[in-house]
Protein backbone atom coordinates (compact mmCIF):
# COMPACT_ATOMS: atom_id res chain seq x y z
CA UNK A 1 0.00 0.00 0.00
CA UNK A 2 1.37 3.31 -0.70
CA UNK A 3 1.75 5.87 2.05
CA UNK A 4 0.81 9.17 -0.66
CA UNK A 5 0.77 11.92 1.66
CA UNK A 6 -1.71 13.79 0.32
CA UNK A 7 -1.65 16.58 2.96
CA UNK A 8 1.26 17.86 0.97
CA UNK A 9 -0.32 18.49 -1.69
CA UNK A 10 -2.13 22.08 -3.16
CA UNK A 11 -5.67 22.06 -3.34
CA UNK A 12 -5.55 22.30 -7.29
CA UNK A 13 -4.37 18.77 -6.73
CA UNK A 14 -7.34 17.05 -5.89
CA UNK A 15 -8.05 14.36 -8.64
CA UNK A 16 -10.17 11.88 -7.35
CA UNK A 17 -12.19 11.51 -3.98
CA UNK A 18 -13.68 7.78 -3.14
CA UNK A 19 -17.10 8.13 -2.15
CA UNK A 20 -18.39 5.28 0.73
CA UNK A 21 -22.37 4.71 1.17
CA UNK A 22 -25.00 2.59 1.27
CA UNK A 23 -25.67 -0.01 -1.77
CA UNK A 24 -29.19 -0.15 -0.10
CA UNK A 25 -32.00 0.96 -2.21
CA UNK A 26 -34.54 1.89 0.76
CA UNK A 27 -32.60 4.39 1.73
CA UNK A 28 -34.14 8.30 2.80
CA UNK A 29 -35.17 10.07 0.10
CA UNK A 30 -32.72 13.05 1.87
CA UNK A 31 -29.78 10.62 1.81
CA UNK A 32 -30.78 9.84 -2.23
CA UNK A 33 -31.09 13.54 -2.92
CA UNK A 34 -27.50 14.10 -1.12
CA UNK A 35 -26.01 11.31 -3.26
CA UNK A 36 -27.43 12.88 -6.40
CA UNK A 37 -26.37 16.37 -5.21
CA UNK A 38 -22.93 15.25 -4.60
CA UNK A 39 -22.35 13.28 -8.00
CA UNK A 40 -23.11 17.03 -9.49
CA UNK A 41 -21.01 18.80 -7.68
CA UNK A 42 -17.82 15.92 -8.30
CA UNK A 43 -18.91 16.56 -12.28
CA UNK A 44 -19.09 20.27 -12.09
CA UNK A 45 -15.51 20.25 -9.82
CA UNK A 46 -14.28 18.18 -12.29
CA UNK A 47 -13.12 15.49 -9.69
CA UNK A 48 -13.29 11.95 -10.72
CA UNK A 49 -15.64 9.59 -8.77
CA UNK A 50 -14.35 6.34 -7.76
CA UNK A 51 -16.60 3.82 -5.45
CA UNK A 52 -17.89 0.40 -5.72
CA UNK A 53 -19.08 -0.34 -9.50
CA UNK A 54 -22.55 -0.21 -8.16
CA UNK A 55 -25.96 0.72 -9.95
CA UNK A 56 -28.04 0.74 -6.85
CA UNK A 57 -28.48 2.31 -3.58
CA UNK A 58 -26.53 5.78 -3.00
CA UNK A 59 -23.41 4.41 -4.74
CA UNK A 60 -25.63 4.26 -8.33
CA UNK A 61 -27.28 7.69 -7.43
CA UNK A 62 -23.94 9.62 -7.44
CA UNK A 63 -22.40 7.54 -9.99
CA UNK A 64 -25.21 7.77 -12.04
CA UNK A 65 -25.03 11.86 -11.34
CA UNK A 66 -22.04 12.66 -12.22
CA UNK A 67 -21.64 10.13 -15.37
CA UNK A 68 -25.37 12.39 -16.28
CA UNK A 69 -23.28 15.40 -15.32
CA UNK A 70 -20.66 14.95 -17.80
CA UNK A 71 -18.56 14.05 -15.18
CA UNK A 72 -15.66 11.14 -14.63
CA UNK A 73 -16.42 7.70 -12.81
CA UNK A 74 -14.29 5.04 -11.96
CA UNK A 75 -15.99 1.63 -10.41
CA UNK A 76 -14.35 -0.47 -8.64
CA UNK A 77 -16.16 -4.02 -7.68
CA UNK A 78 -15.38 -7.57 -6.30
CA UNK A 79 -16.81 -10.38 -9.42
CA UNK A 80 -18.97 -11.83 -7.14
CA UNK A 81 -21.21 -8.59 -6.35
CA UNK A 82 -21.98 -7.96 -10.21
CA UNK A 83 -25.11 -9.50 -9.94
CA UNK A 84 -26.45 -8.31 -6.22
CA UNK A 85 -24.91 -4.45 -7.07
CA UNK A 86 -25.99 -4.62 -10.47
CA UNK A 87 -22.48 -3.26 -12.11
CA UNK A 88 -23.46 0.23 -13.36
CA UNK A 89 -21.51 -0.66 -17.43
CA UNK A 90 -22.58 2.98 -18.70
CA UNK A 91 -19.30 3.86 -16.49
CA UNK A 92 -15.55 2.70 -16.45
CA UNK A 93 -15.78 -0.52 -14.09
CA UNK A 94 -12.63 -2.76 -13.09
CA UNK A 95 -14.00 -6.48 -11.16
CA UNK A 96 -11.45 -7.77 -8.71
CA UNK A 97 -10.98 -10.88 -7.14
CA UNK A 98 -11.92 -9.76 -3.48
CA UNK A 99 -12.90 -7.12 -1.47
CA UNK A 100 -9.20 -5.99 0.12
CA UNK A 101 -8.36 -6.06 -3.77
CA UNK A 102 -11.45 -3.71 -4.15
CA UNK A 103 -10.85 -1.76 -0.91
CA UNK A 104 -6.54 -1.40 -1.56
CA UNK A 105 -7.63 -0.12 -5.39
CA UNK A 106 -9.90 2.47 -4.26
CA UNK A 107 -7.46 3.88 -1.75
CA UNK A 108 -4.79 3.57 -4.46
CA UNK A 109 -7.07 5.56 -7.12
CA UNK A 110 -8.22 8.46 -4.70
CA UNK A 111 -6.91 11.68 -3.09
CA UNK A 112 -9.82 12.11 -0.47
CA UNK A 113 -12.41 9.83 0.41
CA UNK A 114 -16.55 11.06 1.29
CA UNK A 115 -18.52 9.25 3.63
CA UNK A 116 -21.83 9.32 2.76
CA UNK A 117 -24.67 7.37 4.83
CA UNK A 118 -24.44 3.69 4.74
CA UNK A 119 -24.78 0.42 6.75
CA UNK A 120 -22.17 -2.40 7.92
CA UNK A 121 -20.27 -2.60 4.43
CA UNK A 122 -19.30 1.70 5.09
CA UNK A 123 -18.72 1.13 8.57
CA UNK A 124 -16.24 -1.08 7.72
CA UNK A 125 -14.54 0.54 5.00
CA UNK A 126 -14.63 3.76 7.15
CA UNK A 127 -13.11 1.99 9.87
CA UNK A 128 -10.53 0.48 7.76
CA UNK A 129 -9.18 4.11 6.69
CA UNK A 130 -9.09 5.79 9.84
CA UNK A 131 -7.60 2.99 11.42
CA UNK A 132 -4.91 3.66 8.57
CA UNK A 133 -4.78 7.08 9.27
CA UNK A 134 -4.21 6.16 13.54
CA UNK A 135 -1.63 3.97 12.12
CA UNK A 136 0.03 7.12 10.03
CA UNK A 137 -0.52 5.34 7.28
CA UNK A 138 -1.84 7.43 4.79
CA UNK A 139 -2.66 11.47 5.13
CA UNK A 140 -6.20 11.72 3.15
CA UNK A 141 -8.71 13.38 3.91
CA UNK A 142 -11.98 11.73 4.89
CA UNK A 143 -15.70 13.72 5.45
CA UNK A 144 -18.30 12.87 6.14
CA UNK A 145 -21.56 13.76 4.33
CA UNK A 146 -23.97 13.88 7.77
CA UNK A 147 -27.82 15.39 6.81
CA UNK A 148 -29.72 15.01 9.61
CA UNK A 149 -26.43 14.02 11.77
CA UNK A 150 -27.30 10.07 10.60
CA UNK A 151 -23.34 10.03 12.01
CA UNK A 152 -23.76 11.49 14.96
CA UNK A 153 -23.83 8.34 16.69
CA UNK A 154 -20.79 7.15 15.23
CA UNK A 155 -19.06 9.99 16.72
CA UNK A 156 -20.43 9.73 19.91
CA UNK A 157 -19.10 6.79 20.04
CA UNK A 158 -15.62 7.86 18.81
CA UNK A 159 -14.76 10.53 21.64
CA UNK A 160 -16.18 8.21 23.95
CA UNK A 161 -13.06 5.75 22.94
CA UNK A 162 -10.93 9.00 23.09
CA UNK A 163 -12.49 9.50 26.49
CA UNK A 164 -11.54 6.20 28.20
CA UNK A 165 -8.09 6.88 27.12
CA UNK A 166 -8.38 4.29 24.70
CA UNK A 167 -7.53 6.76 21.47
CA UNK A 168 -5.52 10.21 21.34
CA UNK A 169 -7.90 13.45 21.23
CA UNK A 170 -6.42 14.24 18.33
CA UNK A 171 -7.79 11.11 16.53
CA UNK A 172 -11.01 13.78 16.50
CA UNK A 173 -9.03 15.80 14.05
CA UNK A 174 -8.79 13.32 11.38
CA UNK A 175 -11.83 13.81 10.21
CA UNK A 176 -14.79 16.57 9.04
CA UNK A 177 -18.17 15.97 8.78
CA UNK A 178 -20.43 18.50 6.52
CA UNK A 179 -24.37 19.07 6.25
CA UNK A 180 -24.42 19.62 2.37
CA UNK A 181 -22.93 17.99 -0.53
CA UNK A 182 -21.95 21.20 -1.80
CA UNK A 183 -19.94 21.69 1.23
CA UNK A 184 -18.14 18.29 0.94
CA UNK A 185 -15.50 19.38 -1.61
CA UNK A 186 -14.03 22.16 0.42
CA UNK A 187 -13.79 20.22 3.14
CA UNK A 188 -11.64 17.88 1.83
CA UNK A 189 -9.37 21.10 0.40
CA UNK A 190 -9.00 22.34 3.54
CA UNK A 191 -7.61 19.66 4.61
CA UNK A 192 -5.34 19.34 1.71
CA UNK A 193 -3.71 22.71 2.50
CA UNK A 194 -0.78 22.53 4.31
CA UNK A 195 -2.03 26.20 6.09
CA UNK A 196 -5.33 25.52 6.64
CA UNK A 197 -6.49 25.14 10.67
CA UNK A 198 -7.67 21.78 11.43
CA UNK A 199 -11.36 20.91 12.06
CA UNK A 200 -13.45 18.95 14.98
CA UNK A 201 -14.31 16.04 13.30
CA UNK A 202 -18.07 16.26 14.77
CA UNK A 203 -18.38 19.89 14.05
CA UNK A 204 -20.48 20.45 10.71
CA UNK A 205 -18.73 23.03 7.83
CA UNK A 206 -21.65 24.50 6.33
Amino acid sequence: MSQTDSASLPPAALRSVCVFCASADGADPAFLQGANDLGAVLALEGVRLVYGGGGVGLMGACARATHAAGGQVLGIMPTFLRGREMAFDAVQTVFVTSMHERKAMMFEQSDAFAVLPGGVGTLEEVIELLSWRRLGLHAKPVVFLDPGGYWAPLFKLFGHTVDQGLTPAWFMDTFKSVATAEAVLPAIRAMLHPGAPSGSGATALT
